[in-house]
């Protein structure tokens, strides 16, 4: 069993950075991914890291603008997002991968990006 938390969110204008967190609990060494939902859109996919790292994979909205990573010591992963868009405003997601799905999911955190 996983528990997640993210935190980090907030509101930031046109242009500026936020870095989302995502503390784990339980085991931790999955890929983990973060996703996003904004109203009335379906939850899409942001980015997702390997457990050691050493992979990283991005949607191709946010390629160049945000870096996920990860700290296996502290059980965290991060989103550095920059540039943001009004268009990033949605309740972002972390999640765990088991096999070949995501089973273990936050509770989400809204990002609010005024133009």
């Amino acid at each position: 069993q996983v528990q997640l938390e993210e935190s980090g969110g907030g509101l930031v204008q046109a242009g500026g950075s936020l870095r989302l967190s995502c503390a784990a609990s339980g085991r931790t060494l999955y890929t983990m991914g973060w996703f996003r939902q904004a109203p009335v859109k379906e939850r899409e996919f942001v980015a997702s890291i390997t457990w050691n790292g050493g992979s990283t994979d991005y949607a191709d909205s946010v390629k160049g603008r945000f870096t996920i990573s990860r700290d296996n010591a502290k059980s965290t992963v991060y989103l550095q997002m920059n540039s943001l868009k009004p268009e990033d405003t949605a309740v972002y997601y972390c999640a765990a991968r088991r096999l070949s799905q995501y089973v273990y999911w936050g509770q989400g955190t809204q990002v609010t990006v005024s133009s």
